[in-house]
């Protein structure tokens, strides 16, 4: 406004100042102004001169002067013109400053604002038109003019002007001398780098770039390099190679060659040491980095090639570029070094070089080889020292970057080499990149008929197909001749390289460069060059080398103890198994990725592809490759160097690796080729027939190259020539001299089986319905024609021809399981597989001649085929019968073998191998001999297999077909395979059985059926008798099955034919051999008894089902059942006890039929005749029980030990007829039966002689339990029952303390001895004879006993003594010993309990012999006093009647015969004494220890006793004075007088013992203790009676003290004693 010029003017006026602070601030002020936008445009020319002259001002003046000029341009974009020259002209000044910051600012304010002048220009085109009158017309520089808007004609001129001062030539705009060509240059590639789309907008600034800065860059390049102008400018070219390719065509082809040329020309690249002419290796990285760039823009490298390539007059840009590559990387092989790996683990670096040939004929094979001798000439001349590396290899800040430098920077000498690497890669990647997805959205989108299926594997792309008019179209065409081409060079370049020792990065990315290439020449039809690829990663993936040295080693490896040391010290030849390194799986992982993909195009070159997945396979799972170092942990031999790696991650936990880097396991490789096989089922018919015909032709070949070594192997008498034509396998002369890609021409070890032939099988089975719906010529002929030509050649080595076998039976098995059951083309298919199979079955005549092991094994394959296929699908059949008859008979031609009864002949019959164990591998003894026995059992056997199988559906066969099935199944019944034999005398027969059974329902079918039938029953029957016990066990099993299951149907005519023409004979023939064989060797029988055993069990079911239904009902009945039980009755007495028990229960089985009621006599003498057999065996048991054990071998035979599992049955035979017997009677039987059976039961129970007794204390044990079982089954209402129970009982009682005994121990046996103690049978008994006494306690039967005879014989000897002997025992004729005889042996019956310490007590007693009475040592006695419990004696009432009868002869009773009897008791009377003495004695001394403690019932009851019996007892006068005299005998009637001159105590017990009472006396001290006992002493209550002779112990009289309760009265030891004390004060007249 019109105040702005008071404004500015003390800015302008501070600026003239010249004073740096006054300066300072204008300018400050001014930029202030500038950005409010306070100034009016007129004062732009005044400011820019104001800032001029303040320019020479100090440094931060200029620096306020550039702040200020970058806000005055961009606020005033109508600055254009000479004033926007000056301007520019200010900063452009500056940046020549001497001061380093003042030069850096102004350069960059000189970027910022050209970067603007060009910016108006952007913002002036998007405006539109300009005005008219602002237009001004400018010259071009090549002569013509355009007019220009102001901003355009800014950009123009100091765009022109930048070129001309980067060139050294004057300015036309701008007002400049001179500048510095490299800040020119960076001021150009600035604005290209941020405007190239907008120049190309501008015609006039492409020409400024043809005619100025084109030239000036080719002068620069072409001058002596200095490195910061020759960086800058190479940065320029790849911005106009880049941007400006289109526009620039001749430009862009010259730059583009001198590039080439720059990095391509020869010397070592050094500037110092190199040829004056020669570029420094700097400029060679220059121009390699700026290759890089451009090789990974795909576009451009396709542009090239159509823009110079494709013209006939144009250079060949492109395959110069590629050639250049190639001979780059190739100049200094041994700076790159060799990778170790590549030639794969365990194979010498030497020797690779010799095998890299390769056959793929015309182009292909010629640069291949190129390309692989290039390799093989280097190794030999380089180490393998070097390597590429991203880390090692490449600068931190590519040299193209480095601005800042003013000479060039450190270069590794191997980067340029990584360079080249890149660009390759990149060149390569370009093509795949555009090329792939294209490929996949033709494809897809491609037009199919309705309802056909995705296409899985496309074929090649056909360009002429395509669109004329599509881009695409085009730039598929440029692709396509690109690689036409060029691939030579790339595939020697990259065969080259892959080789090198580079680093896992640079090799994945290398590897997928040959991927990519593979692909993309595969896409687009370009068979040459992909097989060339993949003949190049063929031989990468699987070096020929490794392979034959594999077989090298296989054959010649030693110990590994005899190679450590070498090995350790790196030394020697290579320490590991050949193998695939982890870069040869890598390969083999990009082999089969490729050819996965290409798999609907590859057609004939399939064959190489299939040859080398087959060494691959064979190299990975060799037993050598596995077994060494061949983990992705050790890559190299002993001594090698490993690969670079990039070392950044050494330390540290590596990081995730390239897929084509991971999963290298030789699982997972073996995985990846399968995954390629199983993308078979993907491929159209046409690409599927190509693929198994080259699958079925590398088969060929390969089988014909391992026959043609093993000649030996040939059959005499065969023709080689003959069998191969025929065989379809003849030597081909070109294909037999042919260099294999593997470099393999025989291999010298046979391999274990063929690839061809497992994978042909795989692809197969993956491709059933192909085999099945599709015509045959697509794929059934040629697999199953080929699989059966190796069948029949006989030259082939054995384990491929029965691979071969293997491979057609799975593919014939399969078909029919997926054939469908309608339609025409069931029957058709089903007549195609048994064809097929009969042909490797049934052998020709010929040929069955000449029969050798090995072709026994192809037809027992054959043979499992069979079974196979009609076991999962031979319900389905239609057709084929004959088929399968013809083969199943074609094995059993020869005679079966006859059966010997020796055991020689049955040794031989030795079970062979199962069919599963036979199908999982080959027969050990295959050869090229004839064939083994063991070989024919083997045929023999897996027939028999199918023929089990039509068993089992042997309801669809018609009569005919049936008795032929009989017929073969007696052939297979006798022989040699104890299994055949057993299943078809078990299995098979009774299945046919049971179905001619099933039609022998139908009325009019019966007659044939039955007779079908009972031919059946014979086939059995013979082989009941077979000598091998498997098979003789299921005959008799399918014999008595069947009856049983069908006897209810059969008629009685029937039943009398199976039992006397069937059953009996059976049990006869196998009784007979039995006795035969236990004649010389009891053991040698053992398999026939079990045989029996088992007919027996059998028989014994068949009378239980029919006995009352069909048996009784027969006429011979009676016979018929005397014969079975004399059978029965034989086989427990005569036979080998283990058919003891089995015998029995067969008869129990028999008996325990419920019996009808119309039938009574029959059924009672049934039983009858059974109970003799009973009475019989019980016998022998008893019999037996009191013998011992038989040592001889004769005696054992027919006396062997009875079992307790033989008893027991005994034992349930009684059991089960008793309960028969009362269900026909409805009675017990006799008591005469019954005692006869308690006998039997005992003999059983007290058995002593079995072999396998059980423990029988805590619980019964079978035996004892069955016959208590028994014996609590009888009735005990029959008279005599109960009696003779519990005599029987109370003797089971006893049996623990009278019986036990221990079992004789075996010898050498490790168990225990054990001891059979009836514990627990007498704890089962007590409470049984407490219970039946309860019960039958009133019956006076049970009372009649032995004990009563006893006990009234006692009786009678004890009256006899009293009455007969003891009145004139004491005459003066009978000695004294023989009179003291009668009281000792009184005093010894008197014992009313035994206790073991009485003869511990040698001073309490007194010897019997003894007649001294000794005092009693009352205190002594408490010393030995016990708490034993003693024992009471069995027969107590007869110790008390010699207790009375002792007290009776030594008492005053009668006065008859009084001499005699005086003498008696004189002589007795130290026998009574010394018995009393005991008694009372003992029970002080007891009853001191035992305190409230209770004694035992008899001690109590003899302590009352004789107490009481010494207070009844009155001696005759003088007696005991006698008894103690020296003279007994001459005292006892008179005593001399008594001696007065004694002492009082003398004179007292002199007179005492005079008294009649004196024996009280005698036991004062006892009486005392007793009397004083404060506890309670032993009481009883007793009846008072007063007989002379009480046969009770407690009976005569009572004291005053007695309280009398009714009748009877209740005594104590205390008041006894005390009475006794009391007669004693009356003797002594002390009392009252």
């Amino acid at each position: 406004g019109p105040q702005s010029e008071d404004l500015l003017r003390p800015v302008f006026m501070g600026c003239a100042t010249k004073n740096a602070k006054v300066v300072a601030i204008s300018l400050g002020s001014l930029q202030r102004l500038i950005a409010l936008k306070a100034v009016p445009h007129s004062a732009v020319p005044l400011m820019i001169n104001t800032m001029s002259d303040a320019m020479s001002q100090g440094v931060d003046i200029q620096l306020r002067i550039l702040q200020t000029l970058v806000s005055l341009i961009p606020n005033f974009p109508a600055i254009h013109g000479p004033l926007l020259g000056d301007a520019l002209l200010l900063c452009f000044k500056l940046q020549e400053s001497k001061i380093a910051v003042v030069s850096s600012t102004a350069a960059a304010t000189l970027r910022q604002l050209v970067m603007f002048v060009v910016d108006k220009m952007v913002v002036e085109d998007t405006a539109g038109e300009v005005d008219a009158a602002q237009l001004s017309q400018v010259r071009l520089p090549n002569g013509t003019t355009k007019p220009l808007g102001p901003s355009a004609m800014d950009a123009f001129s100091v765009f022109e002007d930048l070129c001309l001062l980067a060139n050294s030539e004057k300015p036309h705009f701008l007002k400049l001398e001179s500048l510095h060509k490299t800040f020119a240059l960076e001021l150009i590639e600035s604005v290209l780098t941020n405007y190239h789309a907008h120049f190309r907008k501008h015609a006039e600034l492409v020409l400024l770039l043809q005619h100025h800065l084109c030239p000036l860059l080719l002068k620069a390049l072409s001058d002596r390099p200095v490195f910061p102008l020759t960086l800058r400018c190479t940065r320029v070219v790849f911005l106009l190679l880049k941007q400006f390719s289109s526009e620039l065509t001749t430009e862009s082809e010259v730059f583009l060659i001198l590039l080439i040329k720059i990095f391509s020309e020869d010397g070592d690249g050094s500037g110092d040491h190199g040829p004056h002419h020669a570029r420094p290796l700097w400029m060679k990285v220059l121009a390699m980095e700026i290759m890089r760039g451009l090789c990974s823009d795909a576009e451009l490298m396709r542009s090239v090639w159509d823009r110079y390539d494709a013209q006939n007059s144009g250079a060949k840009v492109f395959a110069s570029l590629v050639t250049a590559l190639k001979r780059l990387i190739t100049e200094k092989p041994a700076l790159l070094g060799v990778s170790t790996q590549m030639a794969g683990l365990g194979v010498t670096t030497e020797q690779t070089g010799s095998t890299y040939s390769l056959d793929m004929g015309g182009m292909a094979g010629r640069v291949a080889t190129a390309a692989s001798a290039t390799v093989s000439g280097v190794v030999g001349m380089i180490g393998s020292s070097g390597g590429l590396s991203l880390h090692g290899s490449a600068m931190k800040l590519q040299c193209i970057d480095q601005l800042d430098k003013a000479d060039s920077p450190p270069i590794p000498d191997s980067y340029i080499y990584l360079l080249a690497v890149q660009c390759l890669v990149s060149l390569c990647d370009g093509l795949a990149s555009f090329t792939g997805p294209l490929y996949t959205s033709i494809v897809i989108q491609r037009p199919k008929a309705a309802g056909d299926a995705v296409v899985r594997a496309p074929p090649a792309l056909d360009i002429a197909s395509l669109p004329k008019d599509d881009p695409s179209t085009k730039q598929l065409g440029i692709v396509r001749a690109i690689i036409e081409s060029g691939w030579p060079a790339l595939l020697a370049a990259l065969s080259f390289i892959i080789s090198t020792n580079l680093s896992d990065e640079l090799f994945v990315e290398v590897l997928e460069s040959y991927q990519a290439m593979t692909n993309v020449s595969g896409m687009l039809g370009l068979t040459t060059p992909r097989d060339a690829f993949f003949t190049s990663l063929s031989k990468l993936a699987v070096p020929a080398r490794v392979v034959s040295s594999l077989e090298s080693y296989v054959e010649s490896q030693t110990p590994r103890s005899t190679t450590s040391f070498s090995e350790n010290l790196g030394l020697g030849g290579p320490a590991q198994a050949p193998g695939l390194s982890e870069r040869n799986m890598a390969c083999l992982k990009v082999l089969v990725s490729s050819a996965v993909f290409l798999a609907g195009s590859l057609g004939e070159s399939w064959f190489g592809v299939l040859e080398v997945l087959q060494n691959a396979d064979y190299v990975l799972t060799s037993k050598g490759a596995l077994s060494g170092p061949s983990r992705r942990s050790i890559l190299s031999p002993s001594g090698a160097t490993t690969p670079m790696r990039d070392r950044s991650t050494s330390g540290s936990v590596p990081g995730p690796r390239h897929l084509l880097l991971s999963d290298l396991e030789p699982e997972a490789l073996q995985l990846a080729i399968q995954r390629l096989f199983d993308a078979s089922k993907n491929l159209e018919d046409i690409a599927y027939k190509h693929f198994v015909n080259a699958l079925c032709r590398l088969s060929a070949e390969m089988v014909e190259m391992q026959s043609g070594g093993g000649s030996a192997m040939l059959v005499p008498d065969e023709s080689h020539e003959d069998v191969a034509s025929a065989a379809g396998l003849s030597p081909r002369t070109a294909a037999s001299h042919r260099r294999r890609v593997s470099g393999i021409h025989i291999p010298r070890a046979l391999r274990s089986g063929d690839f061809g032939i497992t994978k042909l099988g795989g692809v197969a089975m993956l491709n059933i319905h192909r085999l099945i719906y599709r015509s045959p010529d697509v794929a059934w002929d040629a697999t199953t024609g080929h699989l059966l030509s190796v069948i029949h050649t006989p030259y082939a080595p054995q384990p491929i021809r029965v691979q071969a076998a293997s491979v057609l039976d799975e593919i014939l098995v399969v078909v029919p399981r997926n054939l469908t059951t309608t339609g025409d083309l069931q029957a058709q298919v089903q007549k195609q597989v048994l064809d097929v199979l009969a042909q490797q079955v049934v052998p020709e005549p010929a040929a069955l001649a000449a029969s050798t092991s090995t072709t026994v094994e192809l037809r027992r394959m054959g043979l499992e085929t069979l079974h196979q296929i009609l076991q999962a699908s031979g319900h389905t059949l239609v057709v084929g019968w004959e088929t399968i008859f013809q083969m199943l008979e074609s094995v059993c031609r020869q005679s079966p073998p006859v059966r010997s009864g020796s055991m020689d002949s049955m040794s031989m019959l030795s079970t062979p191998p199962s069919p599963a164990s036979m199908r999982s591998k080959p027969l050990p003894s295959l050869g090229s001999g004839n064939p083994s026995e063991k070989s024919q059992v083997a045929l023999v056997k897996i027939a028999f297999q199918s023929l089990t199988l039509v068993c089992d559906s042997v309801t669809s066969l018609s009569p005919e077909h049936l008795r032929l099935c009989i017929n073969t199944l007696g052939q297979f019944g006798r022989q040699a395979d104890t299994n055949i034999a057993l299943t078809a005398a078990a299995s098979l027969l009774w299945s046919v059985s049971d179905a001619i059974q099933s039609k022998r329902k139908n009325a009019d079918e019966e007659p044939e059926y039955s007779d079908l039938w009972m031919f059946l029953l014979l086939e059995v029957l013979g082989l009941c008798a077979d000598p091998r016990q498997e098979v003789r066990d299921g005959a008799i099993q399918t014999l008595f099955r069947t009856m049983q299951l069908y006897g209810s149907t059969l008629s009685l005519e029937t039943w009398d034919q199976c039992i006397w023409k069937v059953t009996f004979p059976l049990l006869d023939s196998l009784t007979a051999e039995i006795r035969h064989l236990s004649i010389g060797d009891v053991t040698s029988s053992q398999p026939w008894d079990e045989s029996k055993i088992l007919a027996l069990h059998s028989i014994g079911s068949i009378f239980h089902d029919f006995l009352t239904s069909k048996i009784m009902q027969l006429d011979s009945f009676s016979k018929a059942w005397d014969v079975f039980v004399n059978h029965i009755q034989e086989s427990v007495l005569l036979d080998s006890r283990a058919i003891s028990a089995p015998a029995l229960r067969c008869l129990e089985k028999a008996v325990k039929v419920s019996p009808t009621l119309d039938l009574p006599p029959i059924v009672s003498e049934v039983l009858l005749r059974v109970w003799q057999t009973i009475d019989i065996l019980g016998g022998t048991v008893i019999q037996r029980s009191g013998t011992q054990t038989p040592t001889s071998s004769a005696e054992t035979w027919h006396h062997r030990p009875f079992t307790q599992e033989s008893l027991v049955a005994f034992v349930d035979v009684i059991q089960t007829t008793r309960k028969a017997s009362r269900l026909v009677d409805g009675n017990e039987w006799s008591l005469d039966r019954l005692a006869r059976l308690m006998v039997i039961l005992k003999g059983v129970l007290t058995y002593p002689n079995s072999p396998d007794y059980r423990p029988d204390i805590d619980s019964l044990p079978p035996v004892q339990a069955a016959v208590m079982e028994t014996i609590e089954g009888i009735d005990l209402s029959v008279p005599g029952a109960p009696s003779l129970v519990l005599r029987d009982l109370s003797e089971y009682a006893t049996l623990p303390f009278l019986a036990a005994f221990d079992v004789p121990s075996v010898a050498k046996a490790q168990t225990p001895q054990k001891r059979i103690t009836y514990i627990a049978i007498s704890k089962k008994t007590l409470p049984m004879l407490v219970e039946l006494f309860m019960r039958f306690k009133l019956d006076s039967n049970i009372y009649i006993d032995v004990q009563e005879a006893e006990e009234n014989f006692d009786l009678a000897l004890i009256a006899s003594l009293e009455i007969d002997v003891a009145p004139h025992l004491g005459d003066r004729r009978v000695p004294d010993h023989l009179v003291t005889q009668l009281a000792k042996i009184l005093h010894h019956g008197s014992r009313v309990h035994e206790s073991q310490s009485e003869e511990e007590i040698p001073d309490l007693s007194v010897d019997l012999t003894s007649q001294k009475v000794e005092d009693i040592p009352i205190y002594k006695g408490y010393e030995s006093g016990s708490t034993e419990s003693s024992s009471a004696v069995p027969r107590e009432r007869f110790s008390y009647w010699c207790f009375d009868l002792l007290f009776l002869i030594c008492s005053h009773t009668t006065s008859e015969q009084e001499h005699s009897r005086r003498r008696l008791a004189a002589l007795s009377i130290p026998s009574l004494l010394n018995r009393c003495q005991a008694t009372l004695v003992g029970f002080v001394a007891d009853e001191a220890l035992r305190g409230h403690l209770p004694f035992p019932r008899a001690r109590e009851q003899e302590l009352l006793y004789v107490l009481r019996k010494l207070l009844e007892l009155k001696l005759w006068p003088g007696s005991l004075w006698a008894g103690l005299s020296d003279n007994p005998s001459q005292h006892a009637v008179e005593q001399p007088e008594i001696d007065t001159s004694q002492s009082p105590a003398q004179l007292i017990a002199d007179a005492v013992k005079r008294s009649t009472t004196a024996h009280l006396f005698h036991f004062y001290p006892v009486l005392c203790e007793i009397a004083s006992i404060p506890r309670k002493t032993p009481s009883a209550w007793v009846v008072p009676t007063k007989s002379p002779l009480p046969s009770l112990p407690l009976t005569n009289g009572h004291t005053k003290s007695e309280l009398v309760q009714g009748n009877a009265v209740e005594l104590d030891a205390r008041t006894l004693a005390r009475t006794c004390l009391k007669e004693l004060g009356k003797e002594m007249g002390v009392s009252q």
